[in-house]
């Protein structure tokens, strides 16, 4: 009787043993779990981040080129003009060394949907010089299928079904990408006018003379 009661002792102590490693087992899982919740929430916003400082990235080279191409440029004297396009070269030449990227982890599909996608748009990119009006109206419609808003212009459908084919990154670089087209072919139309119209009161003052 008194060895069961031993033994006894000795299984009960076992099981309480047993029950206790699970506990910590489980204290330790939970707390690499919290750890890792928490550092992928950093991973985000580190991505995040570094999303936005690619978007800045762009908007200041679009901005310098705006101002390299801009009529108040045009309007100064030769020497101040020579000056300003130093100093816009060496922003431009110092914002390119700054080399931010965000990778974009795809399936096969998605890759095959962002190569078609781009192929499309260096379509259209090269033969803008040829059509600039025909060109506007296809980014403008490229650039419809990318919106949830109904667009003012007609959708490009095909277009749209590779989009949507895309990773949600890419979706966005290809909006961005387009938006920033249209606004280099607005300033190219800009300046094509104002070329234009030099032309037109050159040739009227040489007709009045």
């Amino acid at each position: 009787m008194a060895q069961a009661k031993i033994q006894a002792k000795i299984n009960e102590a076992s099981h309480h043993g047993k029950f206790s490693r699970t506990m910590s087992m489980a204290d330790r899982s939970g707390q690499l779990l919290e750890t890792l919740d928490q550092l992928e929430m950093r991973v985000e916003m580190l991505r995040e981040t570094a999303a936005a400082l690619e978007q800045e990235r762009e908007s200041i080279m679009e901005m310098i080129q705006s101002a390299q191409n801009s009529q108040e440029m045009r309007n100064i004297c030769p020497g101040e003009r020579e000056e300003l396009t130093i100093t816009a070269n060496r922003l431009m030449g110092r914002t390119m060394t700054v080399e931010v990227s965000v990778g974009t982890i795809r399936n096969s599909q998605q890759e095959d949907a962002l190569l078609k996608a781009t192929s499309i748009i260096n379509d259209i990119v090269s033969k803008l010089l040829d059509d600039m009006d025909a060109g506007k109206q296809s980014l403008m419609a490229l650039h419809a299928a990318c919106v949830t808003d109904a667009p003012p212009v007609p959708i490009d459908q095909k277009f749209q079904v590779v989009v949507i084919s895309c990773a949600m990154e890419d979706q966005k670089r290809i909006k961005r990408r387009l938006e920033t087209l249209l606004r280099n072919v607005e300033n190219g139309e800009n300046t094509i006018k104002l070329m234009d119209n030099l032309k037109l009161d050159k040739a009227e003052a040489n007709g009045s003379q």
